[in-house]
C-alpha cells in the first residue's frame, strides 16, 4: 500500500471522527489506541511465524481471540467488512476487549497496555462508525515495504497533536533530526538514555534501534531492556510515548510529571545520555522557579539547565534550541551560557535553517529557527566545533519540502572526522571537518562575545554580484528611451488641450 493511499485512508477516518464531533486530540488519541491494537496484532503475527521456523512454542503477548486480525473470526467472518451485526461488534470491543486490556499486567508490556486501556475510553459512540472506522484500518496491511511507512505515518499522525498544542511551544521533531542527534551522541550498551521531555517518544525509540544494531549477546539484550527513561507532563502525549515504545519493543521506564517540578540543586537519578526537544515559548510555573540554578521563566532556558545537572560526569547530551538562548544578551542566559562553557565541552553546534520545522509547525508557518546543542558534562570547552546545514538545490525547507535524512550526511562526515580529532589531537583530522559549512571557534573567542554561541559563519562572505558594464548601459539606454515616449505622449495630450 503506498504512502498516499495510506494517508487518504487515515484522512477518511478523521472525517468519521469528525462527524462525532470529536476534537484533534480526540481522534488523535482515539486513533492512536486503533492503529495500536491493528500493529500489535501484526507483529504478534511475524512473532508467531518465527517461532515456527525456530520450532518454538509461541506465547501472544495478550489471548489470540482479542489480537485485531482474529476478530472476525468471532462473527464467522474473514473480515470485518463482512461482519453485519453492528450493535455485537460496539459491545464487543467496549464491553468485553476493553475490560480485557484495561486490566492487564504482571510484565513491563503488559502493565503497559493495562495502563493505556486504563486512561483512555471509546469516544466513538456510533456503533456503525466505529466499526467503519476499524474496516478501514483492517485494509492497512502490513509487509516488508510497508514496515517503515507505517511506522512514519503512526508518528506523523501523532505530530497531529503537536500542531494543536502549538500556543506550548510543542514541537514535535522529525525524524532526520531525530537519528542524526542519536548518531552523534552514539550512545553505547550499557547507558542509560534520558529525555526528560519525551512527547511521542521518538528519541528514545531510535536510540534503542541505534543500540540495538550493537547487541551480541544476550547480556547485551538484558542491558538494553533497563537502558531507556523518559517523562512527560500531558496525558495524551504520555500514553502515546507508552504505545509508540511499547511497539518498537523498548521497554522504556515512562512518568507523567512536570519536569521543571525536579529541585537542580539535588538532582536525583542521573544518566550517560540525554537526547531531547523540550517545549519552546512555555513559562515556568512561579512554584517551579525555586527548582533552577539560575531563575527564568523560560523554558527552553530551563530545559538547558536541567540537561546539565542531569547528565552524569562524561556524559552526553544532544538537545534542540531555539537560536535565541545561544544570543540573548540578558543576565540569565549570558549566565547559564558561561556555566554551560566552563563546566561542559560543549563539542558541536549544528545551526539548522528556518523550515526545519514547517512540517510540523502548528498553525502554519516556516516553524522556529533552531540549532542541535552537543556536550559532555564535567570538563570545559575548549573549542567548538560549527555546521550550518543549508537545503540542498536552493529550496527551502517547507511541509512539501520536509528535510531527508540525507540532506544531513556531509554534516555527520564532517563530524566524524571533528570526533576523530577531539580523540587524537590529530591536526589533520581536524581539517577534513573544515568547510564552507563549518568551522571551530575557540572558547577565548566566545568569552570575548559575552558567551554568544550563535552560528556566524566566517566563510560564507556577502557576494553582490553585479551585471556586466554593457548591461547596464543597455539598460539605461532602455529606460532613457521609455522616458522619452512618456514625455512625447504628455506633450501629445498637453497639445491637443484648447
Amino acid at each position: 500500500m503506498e504512502r498516499q493511499t495510506l494517508a487518504s485512508k487515515i484522512e477518511h477516518i478523521y472525517e468519521i471522527m469528525r462527524a462525532e464531533g470529536l476534537t484533534i486530540l480526540d481522534y488523535v488519541e482515539q486513533l492512536s489506541w486503533m492503529l495500536f491494537l491493528k500493529i500489535l496484532s501484526d507483529r504478534e503475527e511475524e512473532r508467531k511465524l518465527e517461532a515456527e521456523v525456530k520450532g518454538e512454542k509461541y506465547v501472544p503477548i495478550i489471548k489470540e481471540e482479542y489480537l485485531f486480525h482474529n476478530w472476525p473470526k468471532r462473527f464467522g467472518v474473514d473480515s470485518l467488512k463482512k461482519v453485519k451485526d453492528v450493535k455485537t461488534f460496539y459491545d464487543f470491543i467496549t464491553n468485553e476487549l476493553w475490560p480485557y486490556l484495561s486490566s492487564l499486567g504482571g510484565t513491563d508490556e503488559l502493565n503497559k497496555i493495562g495502563e493505556i486501556f486504563s486512561n483512555v475510553t471509546v469516544k466513538v459512540h456510533d456503533p456503525h462508525n466505529l466499526l467503519e472506522i476499524f474496516q478501514n484500518i483492517e485494509d492497512i496491511h502490513k509487509d516488508d515495504e510497508d514496515t517503515h511507512i507505517m511506522s512514519q505515518l503512526y508518528e506523523e499522525t501523532l505530530m497531529l497533536m503537536g500542531r494543536e498544542g502549538g500556543a506550548a511551544g510543542e514541537y514535535y521533531t522529525p525524524r532526520p533530526i531525530v537519528r542524526f542527534m542519536v548518531k552523534v551522541v552514539d550512545p553505547r550498551i550499557g547507558q542509560t538514555v534520558f529525555d526528560p521531555f519525551c512527547g511521542s517518544g521518538g528519541f528514545l525509540v531510535e536510540a534503542y534501534n541505534h543500540m540495538y544494531e550493537q547487541a551480541k549477546t544476550a547480556e547485551d539484550l538484558r542491558k538494553l531492556d533497563k537502558a531507556f527513561y523518559g517523562q512527560e507532563l500531558k496525558t495524551q502525549a504520555y500514553l502515546i510515548a507508552n504505545m509508540n515504545t511499547l511497539l518498537h519493543n523498548v521497554n522504556a521506564k515512562l512518568v507523567k510529571t512536570d519536569t521543571f517540578s525536579e529541585d537542580l540543586h539535588n538532582p536525583g537519578e542521573l544518566y550517560d545520555v540525554i537526547l531531547t526537544n523540550p517545549p519552546f515559548g512555555g513559562k515556568i510555573k512561579e512554584s517551579n522557579l525555586q527548582n533552577l540554578i539560575v531563575k527564568t521563566r523560560s523554558t527552553e532556558l530551563a530545559a538547558l539547565q536541567h540537561v546539565m545537572k542531569k547528565a552524569k560526569p562524561g556524559g552526553k547530551v544532544g538537545i534542540v534550541l531555539p537560536d535565541g538562548v545561544l544570543s540573548n544578551v540578558t543576565k540569565a542566559y549570558v549566565k547559564v551560557r558561561k556555566e554551560l562553557l566552563e563546566k561542559n565541552n560543549v563539542f558541536a553546534i549544528v545551526s539548522l535553517p528556518q523550515g526545519v520545522f514547517a512540517n510540523i509547525s502548528p498553525k502554519g508557518g516556516s516553524g522556529p529557527k533552531t540549532s542541535l546543542l552537543f556536550f559532555e558534562r564535567g570538563k570545559p570547552t575548549r573549542e567548538v566545533w560549527y555546521y550550518e546545514l543549508i537545503p540542498p538545490n536552493g529550496k527551502n525547507y517547507t511541509r512539501a519540502n520536509p528535510i531527508k535524512d540525507e540532506d544531513l550526511s556531509d554534516a555527520l562526515k564532517k563530524f566524524e572526522a571533528w570526533k576523530k580529532y577531539l580523540e587524537t589531537d590529530d591536526e589533520e583530522w581536524k581539517k577534513k571537518a573544515l568547510s564552507e559549512n563549518s568551522w571551530v571557534v575557540s572558547v577565548e573567542e566566545i568569552k570575548e562575545m559575552d558567551y554568544d554561541l550563535s552560528a556566524r559563519n566566517p566563510n560564507r562572505k556577502l557576494m553582490i554580484e553585479y551585471p556586466a558594464p554593457e548591461k547596464i548601459i543597455a539598460g539605461l539606454e532602455e529606460k532613457e528611451r521609455k522616458i522619452s515616449e512618456l514625455l512625447g505622449e504628455i506633450k501629445s495630450i498637453l497639445g491637443e488641450k484648447p
